[in-house]
C-alpha cells in the first residue's frame, strides 16, 4: 500500500468520526488534517471538496442499499399477481440484505441518516421515499389489475410509503446490535406488508 493510498484512508476513517460527531456542517477539515498529520491544503489532494469527502465516508453505504433496493422492485414487478398470495417471512431475504448491507458500516448509516445537512445527501430519506412510494404505486396499479373490483387509495400509499421508511430509519438509528436489527426489520417487513394489502387496495 503507497503512502498515497495509507493517507487517503486515514483521512476517510478520521473524518468519519469527525462527520459522526459534529454532522456534515459541523465537522472540520483543518480538524480532520491535523488529526491524521497533514496539512489543511494537503487534503485537496485527495477529495476536492468536504462533500466529495463526506461522499468518500458515505457513498458506498448508500450505493450498497440502492442496489439491494432496486433489485427487490425488479424482482417483486416480475411476480404474477393473479396467483400472488403472501405467507409469513416471504419478505424475509430483503428485510435480511437491507440490514447486511446498512449495518457493514452502520456508523456511516448513521452519518446518512442523521449527520448530513448541508451536504448533497442531505435529503436522501425523502428520495427514499419518493422511490418506495413510485415502486409501491407501480406495484399497486399492478396487484389492482389482477383483482376486479378494486382500486388503489393514493393517500394510504403515500403515507404507509412514509410510515415504512420512517420506522425502518428510527430502528437504524436506534439499534446498534446487527442481529437484533434483522429480527425487528423482518417484524417490521411483515406489519407493513399487511398493511399495504389490507388498506392501499380498496374497492371501487
Amino acid at each position: 500500500m503507497t503512502k498515497n493510498i495509507r493517507t487517503k484512508e486515514e483521512l476517510i476513517a478520521i473524518a468519519k468520526q469527525e462527520f459522526l460527531e459534529k454532522g456534515y456542517e459541523g465537522a472540520s477539515l483543518r480538524s480532520i488534517c491535523k488529526q491524521a498529520g497533514v496539512t489543511t491544503g494537503a487534503i485537496y489532494f485527495f477529495f476536492k471538496n468536504k462533500d466529495e469527502l463526506f461522499q468518500a465516508v458515505v457513498g458506498g453505504t448508500l450505493s450498497g442499499f440502492m442496489s439491494v433496493f432496486e433489485g427487490h422492485i425488479r424482482e417483486e414487478m416480475d411476480e404474477d399477481f393473479s396467483v400472488y398470495t403472501h405467507k409469513q417471512g416471504d419478505h424475509d431475504d430483503i428485510a435480511k440484505a437491507i440490514i447486511e448491507v446498512l449495518y457493514k458500516d452502520h456508523d456511516a448509516a448513521i452519518i446518512l441518516i442523521s449527520k448530513a445537512s448541508g451536504s448533497s445527501y442531505e435529503h436522501v430519506i425523502d428520495t427514499v421515499i419518493e422511490m418506495t412510494e413510485r415502486y409501491m404505486k407501480r406495484l399497486a396499479d399492478k396487484y389492482a389489475e389482477s383483482m376486479p373490483g378494486k382500486k388503489v387509495d393514493k393517500y394510504m400509499l403515500h403515507y404507509l410509503s412514509h410510515a415504512m421508511v420512517e420506522s425502518f430509519v428510527h430502528l437504524i438509528m436506534h439499534v446498534s446490535s446487527k442481529s437484533k436489527a434483522e429480527r425487528y426489520v423482518k417484524k417490521l417487513m411483515e406489519y407493513h406488508v399487511e398493511g399495504w394489502l389490507k388498506y392501499v387496495l380498496t374497492d371501487k
